[in-house]
């Protein structure tokens, strides 16, 4: 039953220190602090329970989306949950249609992705209102009422509400047994925590040789910065996998399209899958020129993570720019907006293959892509959920995974609460970690 109206929301700047080692470095950012913008919703229900929300930044920065996040704080206050949850839609819109926010976005950058850390937070809330993980609300869901959850505004060309629902009826069928087959199973997964572009040959070795152990059979590897680098790199874990296993590259939007077309010519020896956001992720038709060339090499073209919303993916879709879908937990306007992209997605028959790792990434989108094979796609053909092995100790709620496939959530939520301690340590600049190393870099 949801209940309650919302009394508080804060937002605290939460910072990581993963540049020290190297971790999350590619090709564009060399040295990301993993971090979040983290909103807490308070009611005034007797039940005491709060929604936490998420969006995923690089450190600097950080302060500007909790400054929006403030910004946007006087659509959500005093409402009652159960209104928001009863016109989600409209809730969606006054949040993304702001007459003077909108200006500094519309649905794109800084605003939206404190759009997605507000909007997570209520996810989050009304799942445990409900008693379900997210992705259990989601399945149990009426068709008609998902639907109204997503603002359909500039996608009718491509999607109606109508083939939407056409698309969850069809769901339905086998539904009951896709659920069975994640409890037991999980979710595929890939691992890019061992091929980081600051790993040293003997790290990425190391990594390598443990993920191997662990049962992994798909690997991503960063690349873009150099290409003898990246062919003695590409070689080197080839060797190590061997032929049969799965590669993946990335090159963190690097190129211009003729250069991305040279270099993946120079990489393709090595039978990548896909070579992920090869050039700007606003460049539609730079994808599609991308995707058109590397067709005879036998690679695929995968964007989305940096995609600003679900026109973005709209247009990428049209224009047979990719082959492999990328959704964010926390860059699109939450599960609301992502709900519309996996639909269009699946009216495509483009696999969707989620972004993950950063600060709980992992523990949402996990969310998204089992519900999406339960009520949505109904297929794992060529689809996998990236993992990263980073952080995940701060969270309440730490994603479990097992034989290199996610296992599906059982607490009610959205997985996308962090503990206590952990935020006030890492808490800039005042947090014990932060207030050790800046003072160590004025020394």
């Amino acid at each position: 039953m949801v209940r309650g109206r919302i009394s508080r929301l804060s937002v605290r700047d939460v910072r990581f220190p993963t540049s020290l080692g190297g971790h999350g470095s590619d090709a564009m950012h060399t040295d990301p602090d993993y971090s979040a913008a983290y909103v807490v919703l308070e009611t005034d229900a007797e039940d005491r329970l709060k929604g936490y929300g998420i969006t995923f930044t690089l450190g600097k920065g950080t302060e500007v989306v909790a400054c929006a996040v403030n910004a946007l704080a006087h659509h959500v206050l005093n409402k009652d949950l159960r209104d928001i949850v009863g016109d989600f839609r409209g809730f969606y819109r006054q949040l993304t249609s702001d007459g003077q926010l909108r200006w500094i976005g519309p649905e794109k950058g800084v605003v939206h992705l404190a759009t997605a850390a507000v909007l997570n937070a209520v996810w989050d809330l009304w799942a445990k209102q409900e008693g379900k993980p997210l992705w259990k609300l989601l399945v149990d869901m009426d068709p008609r009422m998902l639907l109204s959850c997503i603002d359909f505004r500039y996608i009718t060309d491509v999607l109606t509400e109508e083939e939407a629902y056409g698309i969850l009826q069809k769901g339905q069928i086998g539904k009951k047994e896709r659920e069975r087959q994640m409890l037991m199973h999980g979710y595929p997964a890939y691992t890019t925590s061992c091929a980081w572009l600051g790993y040293s040959d003997d790290t990425l070795k190391q990594l390598c040789t443990e993920a191997l152990q662990d049962g992994w059979t798909r690997f991503k590897v960063k690349v873009g910065a150099d290409l003898q680098d990246d062919i003695r790199r590409c070689r080197l874990i080839r060797n190590m996998i061997g032929p049969e296993k799965t590669l993946m590259m990335d090159a963190n939007q690097r190129w211009d399209v003729p250069e991305a077309i040279e270099w993946m010519s120079k990489l393709a020896e090595f039978k990548p899958l896909w070579i992920e956001e090869p050039t700007s992720p606003d460049d539609i038709l730079g994808h599609a020129t991308i995707s058109k060339a590397l067709v005879p090499l036998g690679i695929g073209v995968a964007t989305g993570e940096q995609c600003h919303n679900r026109v973005i993916f709209k247009q990428l879709l049209q224009a047979k720019a990719l082959q492999f879908l990328q959704i964010d937990s926390c860059r699109l306007g939450s599960v609301n907006e992502n709900l519309s992209v996996l639909l269009m997605a699946k009216k495509f028959e483009i696999p969707v293959c989620p972004h993950a790792g950063g600060v709980g990434l992992c523990e949402l989108v996990q969310h998204l892509i089992i519900f999406d094979f339960i009520s949505v796609s109904a297929s794992l053909k060529n689809r996998m959920c990236e993992y990263v092995d980073h952080l995940h100790e701060h969270f309440r709620y730490p994603v479990t995974i097992k034989k290199a496939s996610y296992m599906p959530p059982k607490d009610a939520g959205y997985s996308t609460e962090m503990k206590e301690e952990s935020v006030k340590k890492h808490q800039y600049p005042d947090g014990e970690v932060w207030k050790k190393l800046l003072a160590d870099q004025n020394n």
